[in-house]
């Protein structure tokens, strides 16, 4: 029997890359939704907030990967709060109502974007968030924390570097966070199959990248992800065919978003 597997935020450019790599392996029966449909990408329509509508589309699944996300970071109380922090309530809520195993939620490398570039940081390193972007992504990683204590339900929040969608880093910065659309599936794929006795885990989403802001080796023997590609690569070679490279290094990890302010 295939396993059932619930995309949310699946337009977006890193929900739909996990989409289409995962509609790939058979063994999956993958369902995207978004809120708005798309019938020629198979995704169906869902307001992340609609807690009936989710208990509807997490029926039968084992894995649910939350990705959807209001893009509105500095606007806490307007869209923050009643879209990402709420709707993420509802989606553990229909995952717990309805059994579904594990929960693997799109966090960001921005939760902890106010240690300093060359410090250490473990994922057990207390939070620093960057933003409200970077402070939303803590309360729902708390919220996995929660679930998982309370109701048994494995999640997995994956912090997640610069993923431009492109295959290429399109700045110094981001070179060191950067992970590639190949990355990007077999992490997702790699938290999917993680298992079962993981019943909670942070962990960074980078590629293999020389000068990585993050030790992410330890992830081959704990869930087998062995990222295959190296930014620094690829931007020695633009820089080799004298392409402009981005200059956006600063003292924080969390790069310009350290310097935003509300509007």
């Amino acid at each position: 029997m295939k396993r059932k597997i619930l995309i949310t935020g699946a337009s977006g450019i890193i929900g739909q890359a996990i989409m289409d790599g995962l509609r790939g392996i058979r063994k999956y029966e993958v369902l995207g939704a978004d809120i708005e449909a798309d019938e020629k990408k198979g995704i169906v329509p869902l307001d992340i907030n609609d807690p009936v509508r989710l208990e509807e589309l997490t029926k039968g699944v084992h894995t649910l990967l939350h990705i959807a996300w209001a893009e509105d970071d500095e606007d806490f109380l307007g869209k923050v709060l009643p879209v990402n922090v709420a709707g993420a309530y509802h989606v553990y809520e229909a995952a717990r109502k309805n059994g579904v195993k594990r929960v693997i939620f799109a966090s960001s490398n921005h939760a902890t974007g106010y240690y300093k570039v060359g410090e250490d940081v473990e994922v057990t390193d207390p939070y620093r968030p960057d933003s409200f972007y970077g402070l939303s992504k803590c309360y729902i990683e708390l919220l996995g924390r929660l679930y998982a204590d309370k109701h048994n339900i494995s999640s997995i929040n994956m912090r997640i570097g610069n993923f431009p969608g492109d295959d290429r880093p399109h700045s110094e910065r981001s070179a060191h966070i950067w992970i590639s659309s190949r990355d990007m599936v077999q992490l997702a794929v790699r938290c999917i199959e993680a298992d079962s006795s993981i019943k909670f885990l942070c962990l960074y989403g980078t590629s293999n990248n020389s000068g990585n802001y993050y030790d992410i080796g330890y992830l081959k023997q704990m869930i087998g992800y062995e990222p295959q590609d190296d930014a620094s690569e690829l931007l020695e070679d633009a820089r080799r065919r004298k392409k402009k490279i981005k200059q956006d290094e600063t003292s924080y990890q969390g790069g310009g978003y350290v310097d935003k302010r509300p509007s």
